[in-house]
């Protein structure tokens, strides 16, 4: 069955390896999650390919981040008999008639931007069609669920109190900018964001939006993952949530406890997202390259065993196809342009 992730950290895992080893990256690393032989195996339709930046750790993000769409680039050119670039909605259909898998640039760390919307803008021409927020520390835009120190001293004595941020939310600037990323035909996506910064976002938006790799909290407490509430709106709204496949996120066992199996826990929150928000919130977020992943989904080339399981606890073939792609594709056709 087709499939699209919201959701993977293969650019900002092949950047590090190409500064560490002075190797130089390509899309057939053996040692990544995703490469374009395990996305034709996975009989993918199309990969979101985040450029993630550690804002404790990066002199300047925005360099950075640019120095991650160069690589992109260059890697989209090397391979264009095998995959192709997504600007604008029709693209995908493009793609996908030529036989090539779609590829669709995002930013995981809205703090590359610096508050700024003319980088904003730089990044939209380069390609970038969503944006995540925040990710584990406060920015310009907002409040993680996890917010964590800048410097490496304060980080290494830093204990999570594993409790949601309700009392900060999106910025002014960050309300402001959800709602011009609208305009400008930007996904906002909200994984990794406060609890107070969802229903931001969601007040100060009018469109669909995304949480591109988070699960269910019910099924596994950790704040990563949407309440039921969120869930709700999200049905509300149209907007979908990726299942995101780290251990930590899919089961209540103790951090970095690798569970015998995972796949039955992916079934649970399936299961569970879809009671509470509806058929039509469900789409999948892998964050491979950015997780530790179980043996089990290692890779793209495992989602037929995804398939077949959901497959086996009931869900139809046509649930089956808005879960692994035509939900995503609806937000993708509402919201880009």
């Amino acid at each position: 069955m087709k499939a699209i992730d919201m959701h993977c950290d293969t650019i900002g895992h092949l950047y590090g390896k190409e500064k560490r080893e002075n190797i130089k990256a390509t899309f057939y690393d053996a040692n990544s999650h995703i490469n374009l032989d395990k996305l034709a195996a996975g009989d993918y339709m199309l990969q979101n390919f985040a450029l993630f930046v550690f804002l404790g750790m990066s002199p300047d993000p925005y360099k950075e981040a640019m120095e991650m769409a160069d690589l992109y680039d260059r890697l989209m050119d090397e391979n264009t008999d095998r995959i192709a670039r997504v600007l604008k909605y029709e693209d995908i259909e493009k793609n996908a008639a030529a036989g090539k898998i779609s590829a669709m640039l995002t930013i995981e760390e809205g703090g590359v931007i610096q508050g700024s919307y003319e980088k904003l803008q730089e990044f939209y021409d380069r390609g970038v069609r969503m944006m995540t927020l925040t990710w584990n520390f406060i920015n310009e835009i907002g409040w993680p669920n996890t917010a964590m120190p800048r410097t490496q001293e304060e980080r290494a004595a830093f204990k999570p109190t594993g409790l949601p941020q309700t009392q900060n939310g999106l910025t002014d600037f960050g309300k402001e900018l959800v709602g011009r990323m609208e305009d400008m035909g930007m996904i906002v996506d909200v994984s990794h964001l406060g609890d107070a910064g969802f229903y931001d976002v969601y007040e100060n938006t009018k469109k669909p939006f995304v949480a591109s790799h988070s699960n269910a909290r019910t099924v596994c407490g950790h704040i990563r993952n949407l309440t039921d509430d969120m869930l709700r709106k999200f049905g509300e709204r149209g907007c979908v949530t990726g299942l995101n496949y780290c251990p930590d996120f899919m089961k209540n066992v103790p951090r970095g406890t690798m569970p015998e199996t995972i796949i039955d826990a992916v079934v649970e929150h399936a299961k569970h997202i879809v009671n509470v928000g509806g058929i039509d919130i469900l789409g999948l977020g892998s964050d491979f390259d950015g997780i530790g992943p179980h043996p089990e989904l290692a890779g793209p080339q495992h989602m037929p065993a995804v398939e077949e399981a959901l497959r086996k606890a009931g869900f139809t073939e046509s649930q089956l196809e808005k879960i692994f792609y035509k939900n995503v594709l609806r937000v993708y056709k509402e919201v880009l342009k």
